[in-house]
This record gives C-alpha cells, structure tokens and sequence, in this order.
C-alpha cells in the first residue's frame, strides 16, 4: 500500500442540456487522507440531474475513513469554517451533538429531509450547484460518525443578527411553555440531542418550522402538535427570542 497522498476524482452530475468541458473538468479532485490508490466513485444520478456537485465526499470503499477536518474541509463551502456559517439560509452546525448531526446526514441519506438545489457559497467550487441528499449520500458510516465527531467538538458561534426585543420577549415565554423540556437552556444544550436553536439563523429556523408543519420535515411525535398550535405571529416571537441569544 502507498503511503503518500493520492487524488481521488468523482464525477460531477451535469445538467442534461449542457455538455460537459471534457473530462478533466468534469471532475472534483482532491488528497484521499488513506493513500490508496486512485479510485473513482460513481454516484447515483438525480432524478432531473440539476448539475448537483457532490461537495463532502466520502473516500471509496476499502479506503479508511477520512478524518473529520478533511471532510469539514469541503463542507465549508456552504457552512463556513469548522461548521460556523455566515450565511442566513445556511445553518450553524458546530457544537451540536454528534447523535444529532449523524441523525441528520442520515435523514438526508435517506431523503429524509427536503434536500432543495443550493450553490456553494465560497471557495474553489463557488457557484456550483448541489443538495444535501447527493451530499450525505456519498458518505459511509464510518465517514458520517468522523464527520459529526468532529462538528461537536467546534464551538457554537451565534449568529450576529437582530432581533426586536418585545417579539423577543414574548418568544422566550412561548419557548418556555412550549419548546424548554426537549431544547433546554433555552435552547442552548446540545446534550438534548436535539440541534441548537439559541443563536441559530433566523431565516433557516423559519424554514425548518415551515418544513416541520407541512410535513415536508418528519417531526418528533411530541413536537408535532406543538408546531401546529404556532401561528405566524408565535413563530416570528419564537425565532426573535433565539436571534436575541447572542
């Protein structure tokens, strides 16, 4: 076996009605943590194939699980350094448990989740296109628990957003009659297992909540009935008091 660092490619998943450049360019390359040899991963294509860029990519079987900063690396395009995004749609995932993020991933594994077309936000791949599904699902079990281990370890960093304070106030009332037995600390303990609310981008938080009432997100069984009760007004209260954490 090689010991020094090899390039592993993976095809991207074009948009039908655009040729690929040629070969080379249709390619991600970057170092496989493992060196094994040079190996490419096939990935299943999208039903309309909407040019989804696989982005954290999973090291082709056989190979060792790539270490969590490798991984962190590429995912860093939509959710910042070591997990703490800066972008209002994308969520903050550093510092929550790593049972909830594998849950996550896995969820998008499966399609689970809603898994909408985004662009990568920052670095060599800007622009290109890619979902969460194609993403989890290039990762093995053993790529999902590095990946999580090492998002638990980093730091929570709050958003820097605003917040009314009079919504704010009237958030913390319904998220303590509501929300405060499964997201304690108003919402700040990733022990709960249950993601991270205080501090969390607002606009991201609406969706999921959105998501969360229409179905298109599985809800726990006792959250359910609980986001059903939140109209508008609850909702926009609720979020204000997370965006007031600082």
């Amino acid at each position: 076996m090689s010991t020094r660092s090899e390039t592993r490619e993976v095809p991207l998943i074009h948009d039908p009605g655009v040729p690929p450049a040629g070969e080379d360019s249709a390619l991600f390359r970057w170092p496989t943590v493992s060196g094994e040899a040079t190996m490419t991963r096939n990935l299943a294509r999208l039903g309309l194939m909407t040019a989804a860029a696989i982005l954290c990519l999973a090291p082709a079987p056989g190979a060792g699980a790539a270490d969590g900063n490798a991984l962190m690396a590429v995912c860093a395009g939509c959710h910042g350094k070591d997990g703490a995004s800066t972008d209002p749609s994308v969520p903050i995932n550093a510092g929550m448990s790593a049972t909830y993020l594998a849950d996550q991933l896995s969820a998008f594994k499966n399609k689970q989740r809603p898994c909408p077309v985004t662009e990568m936000k920052a670095g060599d791949k800007k622009g290109t296109k890619t979902d969460m599904c194609a993403i989890a699902g290039a990762l093995d079990d053993a790529d999902t628990k590095q990946l999580a281990g090492y998002l638990a370890k980093q730091k929570f960093v709050r958003a820097s957003q605003a917040a009314d304070a009079a919504l704010a106030t009237k958030g913390q009332q319904i998220h303590q009659q509501n929300c405060e037995k499964c997201h304690s600390n108003n919402g700040s303990a990733p022990e709960d297992d249950a993601g991270i609310l205080a501090g969390q981008w607002t606009p991201y938080l609406k969706e999921q909540l959105a998501d969360f009432r229409s179905g298109a997100r599985k809800a726990d069984p006792k959250m359910k009935p609980v986001v059903d009760r939140l109209d508008a007004a609850s909702i926009d209260a609720l979020v204000n008091f997370y965006a007031s954490l600082k």
